[in-house]
């Protein structure tokens, strides 16, 4: 998860993107509204940054000793 190549990530995550969306990844916005949707597409890839660390965490196995054990 590393917030300086999100749009790649977000891109690979996310194959059903539509070509105006690809486009506003790769050039920016030019005005409110496309900021608004990038903003958008941010945090959808901010959420599924956070569930697949989440994924990662649980899949680990967790050992603890009982202490009264």
């Amino acid at each position: 998860m590393n917030d300086e190549n999100w749009k790649e990530e977000f891109k690979e995550w996310k194959p059903s993107l539509r070509p105006f969306q690809i486009k506003l990844l790769e050039q920016g916005a030019k005005s409110q509204s496309q900021a608004l949707m990038l903003n958008d597409m941010w945090c959808e890839w901010k959420s599924l940054a956070v569930k697949r660390n989440i994924d990662q965490i649980s899949s680990k196995p967790f050992n603890i000793e009982d202490p009264w054990y």
